[in-house]
């Protein structure tokens, strides 16, 4: 580490994390949930919480046989904008968490190819997850809140250092089963982020681009380098779950202890969000995300008046998990 980073991470971490999630919707892992198994390849790295604002279910649900992470340039170009986008877009239609770090270029188009997609997507931040950074990513951070999270390993919203960027990479390369670097040139910090996903023992996957594109030079390299070749959607499934594999059904258990509340009390009788609040012992935001991702997940539907109903699906319903921090 260079001089001077401890004292600036001691300043990043200044707030307390009791105090974290006080105030629009913010919570943490040890408050509400524990961190996602996916986290354990870190070892000796692995953050001791994560400070989030959306839907926490989704963190807790995570897993990396059902996420990708889709990182490259922040100058992009509108090739890997475009191949960007079409790639968030066509995972979350097939159900995976588009993971990526809300930064301008592949970031922004990946997430906004999500949403798109109808489907989840999480970004990891570096100072904080209570605001967007970059500020000018604030419409898209409150749109991937309204159907995903957005999670930081560090509190509040601290001053911002340019360690925090590397240091978010490493959770965005272990979250995921697969990272994709669409347009990188040679010194660019995805080829970190790819470079840890390898250490994870995580697939890396790359899209190819022209060879006279100083904008694909990284992302050339690592294909040389033996990573995997991503054109589509198709590609990125292949390398993740195996030749012709799609994702399997959501199942029960991945959904939580609120997610259980939730549907038990939507088939015990309750039916509007004030009534199911009550029923599964919830505050009004948690019971409305937990609704929004049941729905999502295929569990649940709402009619025109606002009434939920369950879902008659193949899936088993969802058993809450054995207790950790975030029962207490």
């Amino acid at each position: 580490r260079r001089p001077g980073e401890e004292a600036e991470r001691r300043r990043a971490g200044a707030p307390r994390a009791a105090e974290a999630g006080r105030g629009g919707g913010g919570w943490s892992s040890c408050a509400h949930s524990p961190l996602p198994a996916a986290l354990d390849v870190l070892d000796a790295s692995r953050p001791h919480a994560l400070f989030g604002r959306g839907d926490r279910e989704l963190l807790a649900a995570i897993e990396p046989k059902r996420a990708v992470t889709i990182v490259g340039a922040r100058r992009a170009g509108p090739y890997g904008r475009e191949v960007a986008f079409e790639l968030g877009r066509a995972l979350a239609g097939a159900g995976i968490v588009v993971v990526s770090g809300l930064a301008l270029g592949i970031d922004a188009a990946a997430h906004e190819g999500a949403l798109a997609g109808g489907g989840a997507t999480l970004a990891v931040l570096g100072p904080g997850a209570e605001r967007a950074y970059p500020r000018s990513a604030g419409g898209l951070y409150r749109r991937v809140l309204d159907s995903g999270a957005a999670i930081s390993e560090l509190p509040g919203a601290p001053p911002t250092f340019r360690w925090m960027f590397p240091s978010r990479n490493r959770l965005m390369a272990a979250l995921s089963g697969l990272t994709v670097v669409v347009e990188a040139a040679e010194r660019s910090g995805s080829l970190i982020t790819a470079e840890m996903a390898g250490d994870c023992g995580r697939i890396v996957g790359a899209v190819p681009g022209p060879v006279s594109s100083w904008r694909s030079s990284g992302t050339n390299g690592l294909l040389a380098d033996g990573a995997a070749v991503i054109r589509d959607a198709r590609d990125a499934l292949d390398a993740l779950l195996g030749p012709g594999a799609d994702p399997a059904p959501i199942t029960g258990p991945q959904l939580g202890v609120e997610g259980a509340a939730t549907l038990d009390a939507v088939e015990t009788g309750a039916a509007t969000p004030d009534a199911v609040a009550v029923a599964a012992g919830l505050e009004l935001g948690s019971a409305l995300r937990a609704l929004a991702t049941l729905e999502r997940h295929g569990y649940l539907t709402c009619d025109h008046g606002g009434r939920w109903t369950r879902t008659m699906l193949q899936a088993p319903a969802p058993s809450a998990p054995s207790a950790g921090c975030g029962s207490r």
